[in-house]
């Protein structure tokens, strides 16, 4: 049963890259995710369940969790379980129940249907990815290269190759910015509608990346270039002033990342990092942002997954160099698209700024950042139009042509 839940996840692919590009685009983009996904699943094979590289673990109880819930099914009616039926479930129960429906649907254990699941959300968020790259103004072949390097990207191929979630909160971070963008650009109410549902999951996948979705959200209904300037200053403002909900619920989902022991215990890993910030979560801010963005260093001694990760890692110092590129071009065409990126990017960064303390952790964690990064980046390679020859220049050249005609 679990080779038919693989097929069908192929076909899903198929499906969605003709449904969500254009047809010359589809015919290319089909081999190469489809290929993507058996990749996902060799990985899965012969490195993760073997245990090749020696690393995971919250993948293993992921898949625990879903077996228990699966279970409870059998016994009990069919529904969502949420954390406050299975405590442990906080911030998992979207991929727990996932994994418990395939699951159900096969018998039994089944952990290379449900990685088959994870690698259909990953080929999701590469066609979200390129649509999101055109809407911001790349051209067709850089949309295209995006898609291509996202598939394959090191880190974010090894977490979709087994039940980790981090794959699944990548996509529906990145699918809400894209509805936010596209309904910017153009307005209708379905875009907002899909939002809902896609929030909602995200909520019980990563709870704080809401807030993080909320305030490009709240800016970009405003539309207005002006307005949203105004906005973006007051939706700050208010999100500081609030005492109550939401922002009682952020402080108590970002307290849990920032709390003393967490830290400690992250920080004890093999990659673990400690900081002299005297248990202040928000001291010592720049080292903590520096480690978040540019982790792990060339230099750093670690496992053999810590230097592998270090691939990824130039390829990313590349990236952002392109994505300086990028955010300028699109400030000179669009700053209200800048405007919801930025508010993405920057309190995203100095949320998990301040709950650094671990690299291979961070790697992880910042990829959301890395993929809505990687839109600007897509700018950067993007041709520019010719630039049309200047008046003097080509009166100059109509006044020697003519010349040398007389003469």
């Amino acid at each position: 049963m679990e080779f038919l839940v693989v097929l069908i996840a192929a076909v899903a692919v198929a499906w969605l890259v003709r449904a969500a590009l254009p047809g010359r685009v589809a015919a290319r983009a089909l081999p190469v995710l489809l290929v993507a996904l058996a990749v996902r699943l060799l990985v899965h094979v012969l490195v993760i369940r073997t245990d090749l590289l020696g690393y995971g673990g919250d993948n293993l109880t992921y898949e625990a969790w879903a077996g228990e819930i699966a279970q409870y099914w059998s016994l009990s009616d069919f529904h969502f379980i949420t954390a406050a039926e299975m405590s442990r479930l906080h911030a998992v129960a979207v991929p727990c129940n996932l994994f418990a429906l395939v699951m159900m649907v096969c018998g039994g254990p089944a952990p290379l249907a449900c990685t088959a699941v994870v690698g259909l959300v990953a080929c999701a968020l590469c066609v979200v990815l390129y649509r999101a790259a055109r809407l911001v103004g790349a051209d067709e072949r850089a949309a295209f290269r995006l898609l291509v390097l996202t598939a394959y990207m090191p880190s974010f191929l090894f977490h979709t190759s087994d039940t980790f979630k981090d794959g699944i909160n990548a996509f529906l971070v990145v699918s809400c910015l894209y509805l936010i963008l596209s309904y910017l650009r153009r307005f209708d109410v379905r875009k907002l509608l899909l939002l809902a549902p896609l929030l909602w999951a995200l909520w019980h996948v990563r709870p704080y990346m809401v807030f993080m979705c909320a305030l490009p959200l709240a800016v970009g209904l405003l539309r207005s270039k002006w307005v949203m300037g105004v906005g973006a200053v007051a939706a700050v403002a208010a999100l500081l002033m609030l005492q109550d909900l939401p922002l009682d619920v952020m402080r108590e989902q970002l307290d849990r990342g920032q709390s003393a022991m967490v830290r400690g215990a992250n920080a004890a890993g093999g990659s673990g990092v400690v900081f002299a910030d005297g248990g202040d979560p928000w001291a010592a801010l720049g080292p903590k942002v520096l480690y978040t963005v540019f982790s792990p260093f060339p230099w750093a001694d670690g496992s053999l997954v810590f230097q592998l990760g270090k691939i990824e890692t130039l390829i990313w110092y590349v990236l952002l160099v392109m994505a300086a590129i990028g955010a300028r071009r699109l400030w000179r065409r669009d700053p209200r698209l800048l405007l919801i990126l930025a508010l993405f990017l920057l309190p995203a960064t100095l949320a998990y700024a301040t709950t650094m303390a671990n690299v291979g952790l961070i790697l992880r964690q910042r990829m959301p950042i890395v993929m809505v990064t990687t839109l600007l980046s897509a700018l950067a390679w993007t041709k520019l139009p010719a630039e049309p020859q200047p008046a003097a220049e080509e009166n100059d050249t109509t006044r020697e042509h003519t010349g040398a005609v007389h003469g």
